[in-house]
């Protein structure tokens, strides 16, 4: 059944207060190629809900599972195992149903669910304080660029070669209409990181430089050096992490001095879902607290001096400061914020670095593996649980073969970065808990016998 409250006439009145002459002008920012142009293809117009069921099973059918096959997809998605008791514990009522909770006389276990949330991801980070979550790490990556700005006076960002081309897309669509200007760079498919070259790009106009870690190509570094040239310019380093499981095995950037810290949560707790809804991490030094977009709970007593939570630093957000405010953060991914603590809660410090060396060690043998396949070279000399290969050729093409016989071999840069030849030979590879020694061979297999048939052809 279809609810549609407002008549035509309500329509046209409500345009003409906006001064709009029709709803389809109300999508002009939309590019072109991205809007429909009619009704969506391959689904009928009207059907029953019996016939719509059987349309929609259909079309899923073609989809292939990740479960199913050998699965090598990363940059910046991840699957690993997540367990049952997950799910089960995010499904009961007061966490299912939650909202916002500005009430908190009768939201203390959804409060203290994110105090605990935000304790895990500061110590995670290695910040100060973290917030109750973000949508998710590419829009918490702008808010961060957006924080810099309030805080240095300044509206010029510097954003890493090595960070995730549509972190950066993101940041571009939102710094169209507040100024920001953009110093943007591509990788190279280089072991090496463009550090060095961040660092020569500070100067006094600089509010931040926005640098991932590791870095699109699986690439680590130290951030250190970086940090103190932000700092010697009175700038902010901000650092995106895309997976959070390398925080188990690598230093977190919040040690090294990075100003603000955020990324994408997906990787524990939450599965990958289709791309989302997937959940925000933030977090940065104390003395910026009051610059931090999104929410925060806090710990505090009741009258009879019993442990309690609440909302804390409120004043700057949109319900009390309207356009003041820090963010227009107006929820906060928080089941799947739950889900991110249950697992980190049943994963523990320990569970997190045993985990974390269980995607390296696979990792490691995958790229040992590759390298063996002729015609193929390892780029990095550093990763954690992902890393690029050149394959020395066009990679789109081999990952279309691979797929149709079964294996999804990566991501290729020419995805990511279409119509940059220097990178369309690039493959990003990704190795979790859930690849085998199976399914590392039937990758290396399967890409052997893809290259021989391209240089056969």
């Amino acid at each position: 059944m279809r609810y549609l409250p407002l008549t035509p006439a309500d329509r046209t009145e409500m345009l003409s207060v906006i001064g709009a002459p029709s709803i389809d002008a109300l999508f002009a920012d939309v590019p072109k190629e991205a809007r429909l142009d009619g009704p969506i293809r391959g689904l009928p117009l009207h059907a029953s809900e019996l016939a719509v069921e059987r349309h929609m099973t259909a079309l899923g059918r073609k989809n292939t599972v990740a479960g199913e096959v050998p699965f090598f997809l990363g940059a910046g998605a991840y699957r690993h195992h997540v367990p049952a008791s997950v799910d089960h514990l995010i499904q009961r009522g007061e966490f299912l149903t939650a909202y916002t909770p500005y009430q908190p006389e009768i939201a203390q276990g959804t409060l203290q669910m994110l105090f605990e949330f935000q304790t895990q991801v500061a110590r995670m980070l290695g910040t100060d304080v973290a917030n109750a979550s973000m949508y998710d790490g590419s829009t918490a990556c702008w808010e961060a660029i957006g924080m810099a700005r309030r805080i240095t006076k300044r509206a010029k960002a510097i954003l890493s070669g090595g960070l995730h081309p549509h972190y950066v897309s993101v940041a571009k669509t939102m710094a169209k209409y507040t100024g920001d200007a953009l110093d943007v760079a591509l990788p190279e498919l280089s072991a090496e990181t463009d550090i060095d070259a961040l660092i020569a790009k500070i100067d006094a106009d600089t509010s931040c430089v926005v640098v991932q870690y590791p870095d699109i190509l699986g690439r680590i570094a130290d951030l250190t050096p970086l940090a103190d040239a932000c700092h010697a310019n009175k700038a902010l380093l901000i650092a995106v992490v895309t997976e959070p499981v390398a925080m188990g095995a690598i230093r977190a950037p919040g040690e090294m001095d990075a100003d603000i810290v955020v990324g994408e949560g997906q990787s524990i707790g939450v599965g990958l879902q289709f791309g989302g809804p997937y959940v925000g991490l933030f977090g940065c030094k104390e003395k910026y607290v009051r610059q931090m977009p999104g929410r925060l709970c806090g710990e505090t007593v009741d009258a009879d001096g019993r442990r309690g939570f609440v909302l804390t630093l409120s004043t700057r957000e949109q319900h009390i400061r309207r356009e003041k405010a820090t963010s227009n953060i107006c929820t906060n991914s928080g089941l799947c914020a739950l889900a991110f603590s249950v697992h980190m809660t049943l994963l523990g410090e320990a569970g997190l670095r045993r985990l974390a060396g269980l995607n390296h060690a696979g990792a490691c043998r995958a790229a040992a593996r590759l390298a063996k396949v002729p015609g193929v070279r390892v780029v990095n000399h550093t990763f954690f649980n992902e890393f690029t290969v050149d394959l020395g050729r066009e990679a789109r093409p081999i990952v279309r073969r691979l797929a149709d016989e079964g294996v999804l071999a990566g991501v290729s840069l020419g995805r990511l970065y279409p119509g940059v030849a220097a990178l369309e030979n690039g493959l990003v590879v990704a190795v979790t808990e859930t690849v085998t020694d199976e399914d590392i061979e039937a990758l290396a297999t399967a890409l052997e016998g893809a290259l021989e048939g391209a240089l056969a052809a």
